[in-house]
């Protein structure tokens, strides 16, 4: 079996200085199979106030709202995508698939040159 590639990471950062990466789409995915910034942040590791505080500067980047909340109690409340959340999740995700299609040859060339180990071999052995 060949080596996997390396991880290709991708950051969009807009001319007015915000930006979208692996970790904010991460977040926008959890809480549009959640259901709710809370579960969404536990899974990620990550406090809700931590959360909520990329929810807000998200909403504030676009055009219009990517996430709508809903407050409640147990049972109640919580979050979801909007349509241009969907979108925007949407284009973020085809941009980082072409890349990684395209520049899969040159990465697996800057991975041939590396002298770092696989993860594999880095247990000690």
């Amino acid at each position: 079996m060949a080596d996997p590639l390396p991880l290709l990471w991708l950051r969009v950062r807009f001319p007015g200085g915000g930006f979208i990466g692996p970790g904010k789409a991460e977040l926008l995915e959890r809480i549009a199979r959640t259901g709710s910034i809370a579960a969404a942040a536990r899974e990620m590791g990550m406090s809700y106030k931590r959360a909520w505080s990329i929810i807000e500067t998200l909403n504030a980047m676009f055009d219009m709202v990517l996430v709508e909340t809903a407050r409640g109690g147990p049972g109640t409340g919580g979050a979801a995508l909007t349509r241009r959340g969907q979108d925007v999740l949407a284009e973020y995700r085809a941009i980082h698939a072409a890349a990684q299609s395209h520049g899969k040859d040159s990465m697996a060339r800057l991975q041939s040159w590396t002298r770092a180990k696989g993860p594999e071999e880095d247990k000690g052995d």
